[in-house]
């Protein structure tokens, strides 16, 4: 790699390591706004179930339903303007972010020979949670549970 190419980027190597560590790949703004919405659906569920191709995010089990949640940039999300494309380093993102993008799609076609329904939830979809809740609503099913889409549970009466 020459000096010119190294140098391209504003931070220092330390800067850059800082960043790319607080990116975290579980427990994410997003991931908490689908958990929020599902627990105020009344429904129950696991996260990261290792034993499933992908480790997907939220497992409902007995409705046999993982949902991923992903980023519009890591995992490209068609015609999102998040899904950007960086100008520096170009083949290195293409083949990065095109190889996410491929090993998503395996992950939902192995799921789906599993008998499990896949649903993608977009981080941007996150912005609207209204609108998220009736697409969770939908994938669920009717036996979600008597609480409304985005209504919050009554509290137990402490005794």
């Amino acid at each position: 790699m020459s000096a010119k190419l190294a140098s391209r980027d504003r931070l220092t190597k330390a800067q850059r390591s800082w960043n790319m560590s607080r990116i975290r790949s579980t427990n994410t703004k997003p991931e908490i706004v689908v958990r929020r919405l599902l627990t105020g659906m009344g429904l129950r569920y696991r996260l990261h179930r290792a034993g499933l191709p992908g480790k997907p995010d939220i497992v409902l089990g007995p409705r046999r339903l993982v949902i991923f949640v992903h980023g519009c940039f890591w995992h490209r999300h068609p015609g999102c303007k998040q899904a950007t494309m960086p100008s520096a380093n170009r083949a290195f993102w293409l083949a990065k972010l095109e190889g996410n993008a491929a090993r998503d799609q395996r992950h939902r076609r192995a799921l789906r020979q599993l008998g499990w329904r896949v649903v993608t939830v977009w981080e941007c979809e996150t912005r609207t949670p209204e609108r998220l809740a009736r697409r969770l609503a939908r994938a669920v099913g009717s036996g979600a549970g008597t609480a409304m889409p985005g209504a919050r549970l009554a509290q137990r009466p402490k005794h």
